[in-house]
């Protein structure tokens, strides 16, 4: 027992400081499992929303790409199919050239009065046509990338909700589907219901810029193309500030969002669908919408003067020709701007314009939230 007693008095201090040691040791190994355990657990929380995150972004991309294919390979050509159809049956030339062929081969069958308004309503009808099918298929080609980006827009802000949530991607499509397929469906409106009042309006814009053309008057492609231009600009400018959208929306959507008085796109009692074409009307309206819609038309109005004046051999739309020889020719491009969009090479040349790509780059990224 002495020893002992000895021994501790001798080794007391170090006795202590071993014990310490050892105890802090313990407790850091005890501190660093815990602090590792935690670690092990946010590293597993990580991966799991990256796995989530990155789960919802290809639900997403899938999602999105299908609006795309079915814009580009159902709602677009049946769109440009009935346009084609209804301007056709609405604005026929057919008949007025096979008269004038006939009266030119039976020289009796038609009086020179006769002739000449047979003329002047060909003259007339045949810019009217192009300058509407212009003006139809740029409208057109641009609003369905305008519903694919929106759609694509409210996609983004439902997946982000989706995060965290029980409620797959999947599921919410099945609940909108009918109102997406809807949206896409009202591009019909302008071939179903606003045709008429178009025609009417762009045939009075027709004939303001070209009633002091004469058939006879030497007519060269400077002349068609600044024509072309006078009638889309006159058109454009008739009325109210766009009171064009007259032609692509129903009344009911022009009315809902006029009468938003806070200017929030965002309203109360009315249908999905119906949010969907009130929030395309606050595109069409944008400045930046008129400047990419003045853009394409003069990048369509280009390649189709082009493509008249290579019909005629030797350069003589270049130098000029009677306005009487050129009507045919343009009579005959009408049918080529809303042909079927896999050949339209009008529809291609607009979605290939820099502003046009950049405009919907950033409509998709800067759209309010719904």
């Amino acid at each position: 027992m002495l020893f002992v007693r000895d021994l501790w008095r001798r080794h007391r201090r170090k006795i202590f400081v071993s014990v310490g040691v050892l105890g802090s040791g313990y407790f850091l190994y005890k501190l660093y499992g815990a602090h590792r355990s935690r670690l092990d657990a946010l590293e597993r929380e990580l991966a799991f929303q990256r796995e989530s995150e990155e789960l919802m972004k290809a639900q997403m991309q899938s999602h999105f790409e299908n609006i795309q294919r079915i814009s580009d390979t159902i709602t677009l050509p049946h769109a440009m199919h009935n346009l084609s159809c209804r301007i056709a049956e609405e604005l026929d030339l057919s008949q007025l050239l096979e008269r004038l062929i006939r009266g030119k081969g039976q020289p009796n069958t038609l009086t020179q009065a006769e002739k000449l308004a047979l003329w002047d309503r060909l003259k007339i009808l045949s810019f009217t046509r192009l300058a509407l099918s212009i003006w139809a298929t740029t409208m057109i080609s641009l609003y369905t990338k305008v519903q694919v980006n929106i759609l694509g827009r409210h996609l983004y802000i439902d997946t982000a909700r989706s995060l965290g949530s029980s409620d797959s991607l999947e599921t919410k499509d099945a609940v909108n589907r009918e109102d997406q397929q809807k949206f896409l469906g009202s591009v019909d409106f302008l071939s179903q219901h606003g045709l008429p009042t178009l025609i009417s309006d762009m045939e009075a814009a027709t004939k303001e810029i070209i009633k002091g053309k004469q058939l006879s008057g030497l007519f060269n492609h400077t002349a068609l193309h600044e024509t072309a231009m006078h009638i889309l600009n006159k058109f454009m400018s008739m009325g109210s500030p766009h009171s064009w959208l007259k032609y692509m929306l129903p009344e009911d959507v022009i009315s809902h969002s006029t009468s938003s008085s806070s200017g929030d796109p965002v309203l109360s009692g009315v249908t999905e669908s119906e949010q969907l074409m009130v929030e395309a009307r606050a595109v069409l309206i944008s400045a930046e919408f008129g400047s990419i819609v003045e853009i394409s038309l003069k990048a369509v109005v280009d390649t189709l003067v082009e493509l008249v004046a290579a019909r005629f051999k030797g350069g003589s739309l270049t130098t000029g020709m009677p306005l009487a020889r050129v009507l045919p020719q343009v009579a005959q491009m009408c049918p080529l701007l809303p042909e079927e969009p896999s050949k339209n090479q009008f529809i291609k040349i607009i979605r290939s314009i820099p502003e046009v790509e950049l405009f919907f780059t950033l409509l998709y990224a800067n759209m309010p939230s719904a």
